[in-house]
């Protein structure tokens, strides 16, 4: 039996990278995984097919959360395909640095990171978190920040994400104290991880990174899905309002 046996969770963004990882050791874990995806059906249908070879439950479903009636209707559409929400992890998020918008004004580019990423979080938050205090055993929800939002970086796209991961990582905190005790909400707050971008940068911009780690490597998308797990399990069953820096112990 996994940690996360029985458990019912949908994972936004699961097609590729941390949420593609946390999808599938939320399956391995046991729990009947529910993954969105924007334009990514290929990888999403990899991901499910993948799961069910291992004889995981996993479902994909297609969405845009840049509106607030799509993050509803998301809501609305897994609880009746799954029958109850125990975990809910808002990963989704706008990428700006390796698709086209990475050449828009700051200006374009926050307002996206401002829909998807906060609006996004937000929304279905609040349209999940009524569902999950109905439930006789309450519910999880996790949302994605940033560990630089505490300590800040140089550079105009760190700003703007330190802008909108700093908001998710302030409203999880207010929304954990106003779900208590049914509903608890944490936040993951990664640090350099190993995903589309990191395969992207200089070779010596990568190495330098690395040797700034106390741990002297960049963490991977497992890394973040092995604190996922523990933080939607009965193991942090006493935590809400959290953030965890999975970061390799930068401070």
């Amino acid at each position: 039996m996994g940690r996360l046996a029985g458990l019912k969770a949908v994972v936004t963004g699961g097609s590729s990278g941390i949420g593609r990882a946390i999808t599938e050791a939320f399956a391995r874990e046991g729990a009947e995984v529910l993954l969105t995806y924007r334009v990514s059906a290929e990888a999403a249908r990899e991901v499910v097919q993948t799961i069910q070879a291992q004889g995981g439950q996993a479902e994909a479903l297609q969405v845009d959360l840049r509106t607030r009636a799509a993050c509803e209707a998301l809501v609305r559409e897994a609880h009746v395909r799954l029958g109850r929400l125990d975990v809910w992890v808002n990963n989704a998020g706008a990428d700006i640095l390796t698709t086209e918008a990475a050449g828009w004004d700051w200006e374009r580019k926050l307002d996206l990171l401002l829909a998807v990423d906060l609006k996004g979080t937000m929304a279905c938050c609040y349209a999940v978190a009524p569902l999950m205090q109905a439930q006789p055993e309450g519910g999880c929800i996790l949302n994605m920040s940033w560990d630089h939002v505490l300590f800040g970086m140089a550079g105009e796209n760190p700003q703007l994400f330190a802008a909108v991961k700093g908001a998710i990582f302030s409203f999880s905190k207010s929304l954990a104290r106003a779900l208590a005790p049914k509903v608890r909400v944490n936040v993951l707050a990664p640090g350099w991880i190993e995903t589309r971008f990191g395969a992207t940068v200089d070779p010596r911009f990568h190495r330098a990174v690395a040797d700034s780690i106390p741990l002297r490597r960049w963490g991977r998308p497992e890394d973040v899905a092995a604190v996922a797990v523990f933080l939607a399990s009965p193991e942090a069953a006493y935590l809400t309002g959290q953030a965890i820096l999975i970061n390799g112990g930068v401070i």
